[in-house]
Order: C-alpha cells, then sequence, then structure tokens
C-alpha cells in the first residue's frame, strides 16, 4: 500500500454555521480517526467563549469554556491535533457586524474587513489570539485566516495612505499579516501562524521575499475545483519557496464549495479534487508539505445560507480521506468506506438518492436526502400539474372559495396525504437534528429547506377547507 504524502491530515470544522453539540462531535472524533486523519481545523468563528471587551461576539450558542476543554480532550483522545483558525483580516463579519466594533471596518458599509491602518484594529486581533490560545494548552499551529481581504484599499484611510510615496495594497495587505503574525510569534513563542494563500498569489517573488512574511508563517494553498490544473500549482509552489516560505500546507474540499445553498454532497467533484492534489504533490520537493486540510465550509461567509450539514458530507469526507491516506483512490478505499460507515453502496457520480448508514448523523442524511429529491418535485407536482388544481382551483377560485363539488375527491386526498407524509419526514428531521444540533440551526435549515413547501400545501388544503365551508 502507498503512503500518503500528507503527513498530517486536518478535517475543517466551520463553526459558523450549524455547529455541531460536543456530544455528536464525541461520536465524530473515532470516526474521523479511523477514516485516516490526524487533525482537526477548528474555525471558531462566533463560537468560541470571548470574554471580557470580546463579549459581544459570542453567538447565543457560543460552547462553555468547559465546553471547549472536553473537544480539546476528546480530540487529543482520538489522536487529533488541534489547529485553531481565527479570522484576522477579511471574513469578519461576525466581529464587524456588531455596533461596539463597526468603527474598525475598511469600508464603512461593509463588515468583511478590519482597517488595517488603526491601532484598535490590531489590538482586537491581538486579543483574540491571546483568548484563544490561553484556552488551547501546547499549540504548535494557530491559523490566522488573511483570506478573500475584499475592498482592501477602498477604505478613507487606505486611499489616503495609497497616495503616499511607494504604497501598494500589497503592501498594505503582507504589513497587516506580519503585524499579526509577529504578535503570535512573540506572545506565543511555541506557536507557528498559518496564512491562507489567496491574498499572496499574485504577487512576485521579489515583493514576497523583501516582505520577510515568509520567516514569520507558514502557507496554506487552498483550491476546490475538481479541475485543478496541476501545473499552474507547481508553478505557484515554486514561486513561494523561492520566495523562502519553509513548509506548505494544501487545502482542498469534501463539502461546502459547490453550492452557496447546497443540501446534498456529491462525492465525485471532491473526489477529483483530492486526486488532483496528490498529483501536485508528486510534482514537487519532497518535504516541502506539512499537510493537507479537508475543507468542510459550512457557509461562504457569515451572513449567507448553510450549505450541507456536516452528516450530510460524511461520504464525502471518507472517500476523500481514505484517497489521501492510501495515496489513490480504487475500489477497496470505495469498499472499505462502505464498510466503516454501514452503506451498502456508495454512488460517487450522482447523488444518492436513497441513502441509509450507521455512521453518526447517517439518520439525518437520509431524511435531507428524502426532503431534497422529492419534498418540493412532488408539491409543486401536485400544485402545478395537477389539472384538476391548475384547472377547478387556481388562485382565482381560492380568493373566492369556490369549487366545482366534484373536483374535491379528484385531488383532496392526494393533498391531505402529501401534507401528512411531509409534516411526519420533517419531525422526524427535527427529531434527528436535535441530537445533533441547537435548535437556531434546525430553524434556520427547515425554514430555507421545508417551509417553503411545506406552507404551499399547507395553504392549499387549508384553502380548499374554507371552499368546501362555503359549499355547505
Amino acid at each position: 500500500m502507498a503512503s500518503s504524502p500528507f503527513e498530517l491530515r486536518l478535517v475543517h470544522l466551520d463553526l459558523k454555521g450549524a455547529p455541531p453539540k460536543v456530544s455528536y462531535l464525541a461520536e465524530v472524533f473515532p470516526l474521523f480517526h479511523a477514516l485516516g486523519a490526524n487533525g482537526i481545523l477548528l474555525e471558531y468563528e462566533d463560537m468560541f467563549p470571548y470574554d471580557g471587551e470580546l463579549k459581544p461576539l459570542c453567538a447565543n450558542d457560543a460552547y462553555s469554556t468547559s465546553e471547549i476543554k472536553e473537544i480539546l480532550k476528546l480530540a487529543n483522545f482520538h489522536e487529533l491535533e488541534v489547529i485553531p483558525l481565527i479570522q484576522t483580516f477579511g471574513h469578519m463579519e461576525f466581529v464587524l457586524k456588531h455596533k461596539e466594533f463597526c468603527h474598525l471596518r475598511e469600508v464603512a458599509m461593509f463588515p468583511n474587513t478590519v482597517n488595517p491602518h488603526k491601532e484598535e484594529s490590531l489590538r482586537l486581533v491581538c486579543t483574540m489570539i491571546d483568548q484563544v490560545v490561553a484556552l488551547h494548552g501546547e499549540l504548535r499551529w494557530l491559523h490566522i485566516g488573511c483570506d478573500e481581504v475584499y475592498y482592501l484599499g477602498e477604505g478613507k484611510d487606505s486611499k489616503k495612505w495609497l497616495k503616499q510615496g511607494e504604497n501598494t495594497i500589497e503592501k498594505l495587505c503582507l504589513a497587516h499579516m506580519k503585524a499579526v503574525a509577529s504578535h503570535v510569534i512573540s506572545a506565543h513563542p511555541t506557536v507557528k501562524p498559518i496564512v491562507w494563500d489567496d491574498m499572496l498569489r499574485g504577487m512576485n517573488e521579489e515583493t514576497l521575499k523583501d516582505s520577510g512574511l515568509a520567516q514569520l508563517t507558514e502557507l496554506m494553498i487552498w483550491d476546490y475545483s475538481p479541475d485543478l490544473e496541476v501545473d499552474i500549482k507547481v508553478n505557484l509552489i515554486e514561486k513561494y519557496l523561492k520566495s523562502d516560505f519553509p513548509k506548505l500546507w494544501f487545502a482542498s474540499a469534501f463539502k461546502g464549495a459547490t453550492g452557496v445553498n447546497q443540501c446534498l454532497t456529491m462525492i465525485g467533484p471532491h473526489l477529483k479534487n483530492h486526486q488532483q492534489w496528490l498529483k501536485v504533490a508528486a510534482s514537487i520537493p519532497v518535504g516541502a508539505i506539512q499537510g493537507i486540510t479537508l475543507t468542510g465550509w459550512q457557509r461562504y461567509d457569515h451572513l449567507s445560507v448553510l450549505c450541507e450539514l456536516l452528516p450530510a458530507g460524511i461520504p464525502s469526507l471518507a472517500v476523500c480521506l481514505q484517497t489521501l491516506k492510501n495515496d489513490s483512490y480504487s475500489e477497496k478505499v470505495k469498499e472499505d468506506v462502505e464498510k466503516l460507515l454501514g452503506i451498502s453502496s456508495l454512488e460517487i457520480d450522482t447523488f444518492m438518492s436513497d441513502i441509509s448508514g450507521t455512521f453518526p448523523g447517517s439518520e439525518i442524511l437520509s431524511l435531507v436526502t428524502q426532503i431534497a429529491f422529492y419534498l418540493k418535485s412532488s408539491v409543486d407536482e401536485l400544485l402545478e400539474n395537477n389539472r384538476y388544481v391548475t384547472g377547478w382551483f387556481s388562485p382565482y377560485h381560492r380568493k373566492r372559495k369556490k369549487i366545482h363539488p366534484i373536483m374535491i375527491h379528484h385531488f383532496q386526498p392526494d393533498a391531505l396525504r402529501l401534507l401528512t407524509k411531509w409534516t411526519a419526514v420533517t419531525q422526524e428531521l427535527c427529531t434527528a437534528m436535535e441530537k445533533v444540533f441547537y435548535a437556531s440551526a434546525i430553524e434556520e435549515w427547515m425554514e430555507e429547506n421545508v417551509q417553503p413547501s411545506l406552507q404551499k400545501l399547507q395553504a392549499t388544503v387549508d384553502d380548499l377547507d374554507k371552499a368546501i365551508e362555503a359549499l355547505s
């Protein structure tokens, strides 16, 4: 069996949407380990129990200090090294949306990017870092984010600064990254900062070298595309290595990268993404790679909708981890995954329409699959394609409570049957989700994915009842 080129294989837990309860993490950590993971990239966002002036950052469901300690204990027990991720530049909505911190925005209207000219901005992110590190004991790495720093250079302070001398947006970006990384290293000498690479991709070797960022950080190069271009990636890596970055990380995706409001994860595109990363790893100097993170985004940003829930992405995670662990995908990998997850037959290149498994959260995946495949289509079929509804119970009829008595039995039984069925499935899913998620996540998922169809159906049944009443 070929060995993996990635010594460290981290599963990314994105807590900015549908954060799992600690009891669920206790169930999935052993599975992560069995599948070949040996680390967790824990993106806290607003789920960390920030204290003091940072208290407003905490979500209502934020983990308590004792819960964080429990998560770390569980991770340690299952041989999963934890690397916390804290955004310190872009993706700062969870901080800058609050009135206490909105004056630190780069552009006053937009809560995504912090103003790098204000000392208070740096003080804020350093306080976040210190609070997180303090709760984590022996850390080797800390991810300080810095991806997608949109609108950098477009704030008032930046525009003024950019008019002076040879100032550029590149220098502005690098200066803030360096300031944050320098704080990590001086305040926590045993901890190495990691940064996302996308803001550096367009910079030339000389700019990167002269900045000195390479002496302070390790880069995490991300690309979630199934048709990731190996040659382009290899050239980029060569540039980074020549710019003195000693160690590089890769970041792939096992879910949350194929559609902003996606419910189900198709394995194929994610598997291809990992196969491409394996080709990249085979084409660069041995020893240049520190590890790989399998990202599992839960929202595209703090203010977007939820994408696939963690249980929905587990079959994809399993295939991708096993592929990395074995350095390739094979029929044996597929069989091993089916065994580990208790799934009779994995579909790689289509959405699985009927799925049952024995892994933690498999019931959620099974019910979400039913809803994603059949709820909207069955309701639309009745309300938009049934000739008795469209012909004898149109919006005009409904408004006036008119119905031809003969037509009632042509669609009332179907409407009631559908309503009973989907109400029961929804209730079952709510019960399954309560074991894994907090009420706010369940409410959001239901409002986005279930209520539009269910309410349409319920309103039709109610209108029909009123029309029948008007007949008597």
